[in-house]
């Protein structure tokens, strides 16, 4: 028995598909699954975190709906996966976070980008004034306010992250709890890097129709590596701050403005794909349950990367303060949400080709 009709659907889906076997080629879903004859929940979400969604496997089958059988594997692993989002979640009593998150997401967005403004009122004689040069943002919001709040809330975030994906592993995790090795890892490494599962078995992804595409893989790219050039940048800026007494903002052709830049780029053009994208998934793929979360997230991505470009070209103007104090808000819900918000697939889904990885070689 398990805890959630997801959950019992998922088991009856995996029978079935067990004794099938067509779509055996398709992902790391299938092979993943021939490797059980029974499915614990542990097992369950660990395939459904596995699965990246391209769809594939629903127009290779023949035992979708209409038929009795009524398999339709991404929706239902879908649900599946979004429960463990809540069942992994920590601390526990934040979890019913991720059942309204869309919600929840778009108020704390506003508070954090109110209190900001709010908060640096005191600055309101200069807010509006011209500032340029070294040091200029910290003329606005003090430095060491900026260090406490952003390092306590990504401090934070990395514990919940953390604690979060300890919580997944135990449950999806090899026999005995046996830790992953160095091959694993650079083997899920690299089918992470590559989103190597989300082209159907090499045809490309079902999303609006049943011609497949590389759209969704390539916009999953943007967003991905356009976070990570972001993190970068403000990695560089820090460094330049502490070991080269160095301080923001920097002239444009610095490194940290140059890798903000192309991480912005990306954050601006993979969001906005992906979201066109999931308005237009057909309907017997989709999750309705997972919409507002998924907006929710690509909206905030998309938003803290607009107000960061819009400070980097208004940066010498009046609009300086009120872009600052905006950006600043946004990156900081950004940050304390981040262990309650879709974030937290990337994590799981790289634990489970962890797993993938670990249980290839040893099977």
């Amino acid at each position: 028995m398990h805890a959630t009709d997801a959950l019992t659907e998922a088991d009856r889906l995996m029978t079935v598909c067990n004794a099938c076997r067509y779509c055996e080629g398709l992902c790391a879903v299938f092979p993943a699954m021939e490797m059980r004859r029974t499915f614990l929940s542990g097992d369950l979400n660990y395939l459904s975190n596995l699965c990246h969604g391209c769809g594939a496997c629903f127009d290779d089958c023949q035992f979708t709906p209409p038929h009795e059988f009524q398999v339709n594997v991404p929706k239902t692993l879908a649900r599946v996966r979004a429960e463990s989002y809540q069942a992994y979640a920590w601390p526990r009593a934040f979890s019913g976070l991720f059942e309204r998150n869309g919600l929840a997401v778009a108020i704390l967005a506003a508070l954090s980008a109110v209190v900001f403004v709010l908060g640096f009122a005191d600055a309101s004689m200069t807010r509006y004034a011209m500032h340029s040069g070294p040091g200029a943002f910290y003329r606005l919001v003090p430095h060491n306010a900026m260090v406490a709040l952003f390092g306590a809330a990504f401090l934070y975030a990395i514990f919940a992250l953390t604690m979060s994906l300890r919580a997944c592993w135990r449950d999806i995790g090899a026999p005995a709890g046996s830790p992953a090795d160095g091959l694993s890892l650079w083997q899920a490494a690299k089918d992470a890097s590559k989103l190597r599962y989300l082209d159907g078995g090499g045809v490309g992804c079902m999303n609006a129709h049943e011609r497949p595409t590389d759209r969704r893989r390539v916009f999953h790219h943007f967003t991905y590596y356009g976070f990570l050039l972001c993190f970068a940048a403000t990695s560089v800026a820090t460094l330049y701050h502490y070991l080269l007494g160095r301080e923001a903002p920097f002239p444009w052709y610095d490194l940290p403005v140059l890798l903000g830049t192309a991480g912005g780029v990306g954050l601006l053009i993979g969001p906005v794909g992906l979201l066109v994208a999931k308005w237009r998934r057909r309907t017997e793929l989709r999750d309705d349950a997972q919409f507002g979360m998924d907006v929710a997230f690509i909206a905030m991505l998309f938003l803290t990367s607009l107000t960061g470009m819009a400070l980097l070209v208004l940066r010498t103007t009046p609009a300086m303060g009120l872009l600052l104090t905006l950006h600043l808000g946004l990156v900081f819900c950004l940050f304390i949400t981040m262990p309650y918000s879709k974030f937290v697939h990337g994590l799981y889904r790289f634990a489970a080709l962890v797993r993938y990885a670990k249980e290839s070689r040893d099977f």
